[in-house]
């Protein structure tokens, strides 16, 4: 698929700023009117490059605003080790920051720990059981 021309480049990044189609296509620099703007803009929208290229640039975002595993590990490792300050407010309306709460610590150890297999009950269960299914072994008129 060839590459996207300037223009559509500039109407996918003006799009994905405003979700606003019209004003994206004007934006772009496409000269026309904006009643001939908002049909061209609709066109662009089904134009399979820059539908492919809208996408592509969408799912960039969407993946880089969600924390993966090591960096949600990583967050929980330093609030175990206290290294994470909060924010909190004095009784004077000032903004200090504080050691995590040993609450908070604590629970980042759990999540942890749970992670990784530890405190997980386990139950042994010996002994044998036996299921019989039998056919016709029930009367209807029970």
């Amino acid at each position: 698929m060839k590459k996207l021309t300037q223009k559509q480049q500039r109407f996918v990044d003006e799009y994905i700023i405003s979700g606003n189609a019209t004003q994206s296509y004007l934006k772009a620099g496409y000269k026309v009117s904006e009643s001939v703007a908002a049909t061209n803009a609709s066109k662009m929208l089904r134009n399979a490059k820059v539908k492919s290229e809208l996408e592509r640039r969408m799912n960039e975002i969407r993946a880089s605003k969600v924390m993966t595993m090591q960096q949600v590990m990583e967050r929980l490792t330093k609030m175990a080790y206290g290294e994470i300050k909060e924010e909190q407010v004095t009784n004077k309306g000032e903004v200090v920051l504080t050691k995590t709460k040993n609450s908070d610590q604590i629970r980042a150890m759990e999540l942890i720990g749970k992670r990784y297999g530890a405190w997980t009950d386990k139950k042994e269960v010996t002994g044998g059981l036996e299921i019989n299914v039998g056919v016709g072994d029930w009367d209807a008129d029970d």
